[in-house]
């Protein structure tokens, strides 16, 4: 049996330890928003939040991962209501045919956790995926819509409380 926690919910799974967390996700557990694509890590369409890291699901075996904490797609805005990358997303009209934009969305979103104001060379470098509708001019527009709404709806900042003053110092 190995334990992680997929998502907020902790499974225990009976499969082999050497099965890779993507067919985990899709087969044992039917969380099919993460996608199969080219099967080494390169392309991006599985990524996935290992304990806060972005990560591609198809290179990971279970038991690299057991008493982790996972984030799939489906787990990024579990109350039904979506994060401001993934209104940014539809607002920018990023998705062409749809394949990949679940781990693009994932990679961002971690990107933005990192780095709240990327530049666009901080989100050519950090996110690596690959978009075969080529959208990537997009993506850079929805993650900076993204950081700015994230931004908008942050509480503002707490003073720092004043030094007390020193005693014997004019008032």
């Amino acid at each position: 049996m190995i334990s992680l926690t997929i998502n907020g919910t902790r499974h225990e799974l009976d499969v082999e330890g050497e099965m890779p967390l993507l067919w985990v996700l899709r087969d044992e557990l039917g969380l099919t928003g993460t996608k199969y694509s080219c099967g080494i890590g390169r392309c991006g369409a599985c990524t996935v939040l290992v304990d806060g890291e972005a990560k591609r699901a198809c290179t990971i075996v279970l038991e690299d991962v057991a008493d982790s904490e996972v984030t799939t797609i489906e787990g990024l805005a579990p109350a039904g209501t979506w994060t401001a990358v993934q209104e940014a997303w539809i607002a920018e009209q990023v998705p062409q045919c749809g394949y990949c934009q679940p781990g693009l969305i994932v990679a961002a979103t971690r990107l933005l956790a990192a780095n709240p104001r990327p530049s666009d060379a901080e989100i050519d470098a950090a996110i690596d995926n690959i978009c075969r509708c080529g959208t990537y001019d997009r993506v850079r527009r929805a993650i900076h819509r993204a950081a700015e709404m994230q931004a908008a709806s942050a509480p503002p900042a707490v003073p720092a409380p004043a030094a007390p003053a020193s005693e014997g110092a004019p008032q």
